[in-house]
């Protein structure tokens, strides 16, 4: 029976990291699409290329939220041992700064400067 639930989980694990590449992949498409439907609308090669880094780094940030719930279920129900924690712990540390430097990516600004900025 545990071996069962064990192998049922690595199977959910497997699914939520496919399902971040797979959103990796769209995003990194859709971008592209959506590039070159607005440079073929008006070409703006400024305000084009930001809107094709925005929403590729958008989409490389959903997929690894995907990417990491997947590794932390792998590591504590399937491969629980301190070497894979450490392992987890240091891709989550890697995967965290991408996030990071993607999120100022986007928005432009440090996350702790939010209120600073005027809304629009």
């Amino acid at each position: 029976m545990e071996d069962r639930l064990v192998n049922f989980l690595h199977l959910i694990a497997v699914a939520i990291e496919s399902l971040g590449v797979a959103v990796i992949i769209t995003g990194a498409l859709g971008s592209l699409v959506i590039f070159f439907i607005r440079a073929y609308q008006k070409f703006d090669w400024h305000l084009n290329y930001h809107t094709l880094r925005t929403n590729f780094a958008k989409g490389i940030l959903l997929g690894l939220e995907f990417l990491v719930a997947g590794d932390i279920i792998e590591t504590v129900t399937v491969k629980p041992s301190l070497e894979s924690l450490y392992i987890l712990g240091l891709i989550v540390i890697i995967r965290t700064f991408l996030s990071f430097s993607l999120s100022v990516e986007i928005e432009g600004k440090l996350p702790w400067r939010k209120s600073e900025c005027p809304k629009i």
